[in-house]
């Protein structure tokens, strides 16, 4: 009995895919160790470095301070595609982000945003497009700020290997 050859499909996208992935770059492993009572210095494998701790440790980060950080960070670079494109590569930017701890419940309740760029180039109807799809791009790509109005779980494992 003769087997037909099966029909050829088109692959083109799938090998894209996955060459779009083989070229991705491997995330950052990422940790902390502790320096002293309380404080820590978070690294990665790419060699970035940041001091974490109590507020009354000095130069240091806290850990809520970290996340608002990433916050206004992952705004700023999800938007700086669109800002650029209309204003220019080197337009001027900066994301401020507040909100107050809840103490008993040890925890942000609210993260408010302010993104301070220069428009009095555009006209109305263009300061409104750009405005939309900056809102759209944030909303959609903001790795950050989609993990904190979705939610996400945490899971701690506690082991007594290094």
């Amino acid at each position: 009995m003769n087997a037909e050859p099966l029909p050829q499909t088109a692959t083109a996208p799938a090998t894209e895919q996955a060459t779009a992935q083989a070229a991705a770059p491997e995330p950052a492993k990422l940790w902390v160790e502790r320096t002293g009572t309380r404080t820590y210095t978070g690294r990665s494998s790419r060699g970035a470095v940041v001091q974490i701790g109590p507020e009354e440790g000095g130069a240091v980060f806290t850990p809520g301070e970290l996340l608002k950080i990433a916050l206004a960070g992952c705004t700023g670079m999800t938007s700086d595609a669109a800002f650029a494109r209309r204003l220019g590569a080197d337009y001027e930017a900066t994301v401020h982000v507040a909100g107050p701890k809840h103490r008993e419940e040890d925890r942000y309740p609210e993260l408010l945003e302010e993104l301070v760029v220069d428009l009095s180039s555009l006209d109305p109807a263009e300061r409104e497009r750009l405005l939309t799809v900056v809102h759209r791009a944030v909303e959609q790509h903001c790795t950050v700020s989609r993990t904190l109005t979705t939610g996400a779980t945490v899971e701690l494992t506690v082991t007594g290997e290094r």
